[in-house]
């Protein structure tokens, strides 16, 4: 004799649909999918053997998800809260150490360490950390910025940037700016080169034997750079820079300056220099905005790839490492690409400013 017939199972049009969705939703975790499509083929009619041989579970399966959910519908396909060991710290508990790490600095350092705070907290060292890691704080970190004051910060944002995505025709495109003080360093011993298992070492102390300073001109369009270094960078050496570029941009351009406030930039001789030349168009970058000068990518570059780790004994080594550096790049230059325009820059900025000024005012 064949088993109970069970009638269809009643759902409404708004649980069909939350049915359907989980059952066919990507993010859905597949165990509450295969519950939803069991209830959505017991609402169709289908017995529970029939319904355990298309989805290919058995029919205890499919009558206990019928009958969760026809005891507490949508809500009953939900796993139930499983038993374990029972939680050692209240919720007053972490809201006291997540209050106590925003709002407070121990008295004998600047800042919280998860063993400081456990002490302070009554609480596991184990704890604060998990605590921390469930809500994003990181005492030990500190990160920097910096917000331009310039009144003109907008409208030289957009001249800069509008001449990096929209170059003017028939015209260079020139970042400038200088390196200063550049050190000659030698360590105090040799290094000691790097092998299997040991990484390369060198002293932590060095010997200085003078300086130098790079003036460079980057082009935008091809990423070629025109530099050259000087013992000194002042407002002569900067103009005696300025006739090295004239000398390798064609006559027949424009030359569109970008550079800095910086005061050698902006003395009598320079203006005078400038003056005279009608074709050459200068773009200020805003006070406290490098970043916005692309030359400060290359010498980025130069600093990691050839300064930072190089050994000069003199300066003219370091000159001619700088040279040679120069040379390998402009063999095969490959330009910045800019991907930011200038309202993606003003509203990131804006966005900064409303975060951190809603957070400073919070009580």
């Amino acid at each position: 004799m064949g088993g109970r017939y069970l009638s269809p199972l009643q759902v409404s049009e708004a649980e069909r649909a939350e049915l359907t969705s989980l059952a066919s939703r990507r993010t859905t975790a597949q165990a509450l999918a295969l519950r939803a499509r069991i209830v959505l083929g017991c609402a169709e009619g289908a017995q529970n053997k029939d319904v355990a041989a298309r989805l290919g579970v058995s029919e205890n399966t499919v009558g206990k998800w019928r009958r969760r959910f026809a005891e507490h519908r949508l809500e009953g396909l939900r796993d139930e809260p499983r038993s374990g060991t029972p939680r050692t710290l209240e919720d007053a508990q972490i809201e006291a150490v997540i209050v106590r790490t925003l709002e407070s600095l121990p008295p004998d350092a600047t800042h919280w360490s998860s063993r400081s705070m456990a002490r302070a907290s009554g609480v596991s060292i184990s704890s604060v950390q998990r605590i921390w890691r469930a809500f994003g704080l990181q005492p030990h970190r500190l990160e920097t910025f910096k917000l331009s004051t310039d009144p003109d910060f907008v409208a030289k944002v957009r001249d800069v940037v509008g001449l990096y995505v929209s170059p003017p025709e028939h015209a260079i495109v020139l970042c400038v700016d200088e390196k200063s003080q550049i050190q000659a360093l030698d360590r105090s011993q040799p290094m000691l080169p790097m092998r299997p298992g040991q990484a390369a070492r060198r002293t932590h102390d060095y010997k200085r034997h003078g300086t130098t300073s790079l003036f460079a001109a980057l082009d935008v369009a091809t990423g070629q750079v025109i530099g050259k270094c000087f013992p000194r960078h002042r407002a002569t050496e900067f103009r005696r820079f300025l006739d090295q570029i004239e000398a390798n941009v064609p006559e027949d351009l424009d030359v569109h300056l970008v550079m800095d406030n910086y005061a050698t930039h902006k003395t009598q001789l320079i203006r005078d220099w400038l003056a005279k030349r009608p074709r050459w168009h200068v773009h200020l970058t805003p006070t406290s905005s490098s970043w916005l000068n692309q030359v400060e990518r290359f010498f980025a570059l130069l600093t990691d790839k050839k300064i930072r780790r190089g050994v000069h004994r003199n300066v003219a080594d370091l000159q001619a490492d700088i040279a040679a550096f120069i040379d390998q790049h402009n063999a095969d230059p490959k330009p910045f690409r800019w991907t930011k325009s200038a309202d993606d820059i003003l509203a990131s900025i804006e966005r900064f400013c409303v975060r951190n000024t809603t957070h400073a005012n919070q009580p």
